[in-house]
């Protein structure tokens, strides 16, 4: 037998020399960081979380909207929305240029979408960041929209959820940006003093601005497992008080344990969770 014959498969006459075979398309697997390797479908199947060892793999607005919504039925709020350059930021690359960059990249106008329809039957508002736009960062149009999104709430009387996952305030704008945190907070106070429910959900990861604003103001903050949540970096906060951290400090479960979360939900399990918990305050 010729040596190369032990490299090709050779069935009825046809022979595949191996530097022919077609490589796997890529994208179809994914693998946790234990190692396990879970296919795209499955997870799907599983909201975005490893069946193996219950990793949950970062996701954006399209997939917690499919996951929570009925149907994938919803009524998207200020869908056009995009940011401008109010300050004239020049740089290497300029902002309006990033922002036209990030949008082609991604399909999305900004860090944010928000959306109202029913969940398991119920009337729900939900604003859903996403990081794959410039980091989740928050900017005018992130304070906007979430702000029209807690008057539409308000309106109708809706319960709101804001799912967050962020690198904070987006430096690009500045004091505009640094500005968003007052406004989204002043608009919830009012959503507050009406007794509409709000729910804070922190997603890997929730930092800066946005977990010093709305990410934090809650009636219920809840988070996913393993999530990182905190102001500053932890590097940045050993560097500052000269002294090591304690173990796992600003994960979703450190956070729970020291007071400043309700509950760590699984994602698989959300959308009972979030339906039993407005039942409850109904």
């Amino acid at each position: 037998m010729d040596s190369m014959s032990w490299f090709k498969r050779q069935s009825k006459g046809i022979t595949t020399p191996t530097n022919e075979k077609k490589d796997t398309p890529t994208g179809l697997w994914k693998k946790t960081p234990a190692g396990h390797i879970v296919h795209i479908k499955e997870l799907r199947n599983n909201c975005y979380v490893s069946p193996n060892d219950g990793y949950h793999f970062t996701i954006g607005s399209k997939e917690y909207f499919e996951i929570l919504f009925d149907d994938n039925h919803f009524e998207e709020l200020d869908a056009n929305m995009e940011s401008g350059d109010p300050l004239g930021f020049v740089d290497n690359k300029p902002y309006t240029k990033r922002i036209k960059e990030s949008q082609a990249k991604t399909g999305l106008k900004d860090a944010v979408r928000s959306a109202h329809g029913k969940m398991n039957g119920l009337d729900i508002v939900v604003a859903c960041m996403d990081f794959d736009f410039i980091g989740g960062s928050m900017g005018s149009v992130v304070g906007e929209k979430i702000a029209r999104a807690i008057d539409f709430a308000l309106a109708h009387r809706y319960p709101l959820l804001i799912i967050s996952r962020s690198g904070g305030a987006r430096m690009m704008e500045a004091g505009f940006s640094l500005m968003q945190m007052a406004k989204t907070s002043a608009k919830l106070a009012l959503l507050s003093e009406a007794k509409v429910p709000y729910i804070s959900l922190m997603t890997d990861p929730t930092t800066g601005g946005v977990s010093a604003s709305f990410a934090m103001l809650g009636d219920f903050n809840i988070a996913e497992p393993n999530a990182l949540i905190g102001f500053a970096g932890p590097r940045v906060i050993r560097e500052t008080i000269g002294k090591d951290l304690p173990k796992d400090f600003q994960t979703a479960e450190f956070l729970l344990e020291h007071g400043f979360l309700d509950f760590i939900v699984d994602r698989r399990r959300l959308k009972e969770k979030l339906t039993l918990l407005l039942k409850m305050l109904k």
